[in-house]
């Protein structure tokens, strides 16, 4: 993915589409056909993509889809929904918040397996700030972007957070037995 697919326009007209879907509490933001046919071609593409929204540079919501199974536009509007009305780990978006919020959208790559012999080897296939993570053991699974590297800076803390959050035994990513996944994103937003 170029960096010049993603324009500046491009970035504005996603952050339009993810801010009204907020402000009108409807992940069902309809557009017209003219207005899809109007929309810049990477909009129209499938990509997976999350939207995260923060007050105060704390998050408020993330949420997302990783696969690209839906048109961009799509999943800018029902995933800026979803992070403002539908994230477990937040209440609901106030009218109050509304207005503080600043919306961040990461465009993703589609994800790729990590081949690795053992956990010191997985370390090291693994590039802090570039890559985003999912974790996969049975029917769990989590990930985190590749914004998370800023809050969690050490791989065994990063790598331990994640299988915390996908409901595993803290160290089980050291067990061998956990499908590991990378994917890249273009990240921009309202700051």
């Amino acid at each position: 993915m170029g960096k010049s697919e993603i324009d500046n326009e491009v970035k504005k007209r996603a952050l339009i589409l993810a801010r009204d879907a907020i402000i009108s509490k409807s992940k069902k933001v309809t557009l017209t056909k003219d207005e899809i046919d109007a929309l810049p071609p990477i909009l129209k593409e499938n990509r997976g993509g999350f939207v995260s929204l923060h007050i105060d540079r704390k998050l408020r919501g993330c949420i997302g889809y990783i696969l690209p199974m839906y048109p961009l536009y799509q999943v800018i509007i029902e995933n800026a929904y979803n992070a403002a009305y539908l994230d477990y780990r937040f209440n609901e978006l106030t009218k109050d918040e509304i207005k503080k919020i600043d919306i961040e959208i990461s465009v993703l790559t589609i994800p790729e397996e990590v081949d690795y012999s053992d956990y010191n080897d997985l370390l090291n296939k693994i590039r802090p700030n570039i890559d985003g993570v999912i974790i996969k053991e049975g029917a769990k699974s989590s990930t985190f972007l590749p914004q998370v590297w800023e809050q969690l800076p050490d791989k065994e803390d990063f790598f331990n957070n994640l299988c915390l959050k996908a409901n595993l035994p803290i160290d089980e990513w050291k067990s061998g037995n956990i499908r590991v996944e990378t994917y890249q994103a273009l990240v921009f937003g309202e700051t």
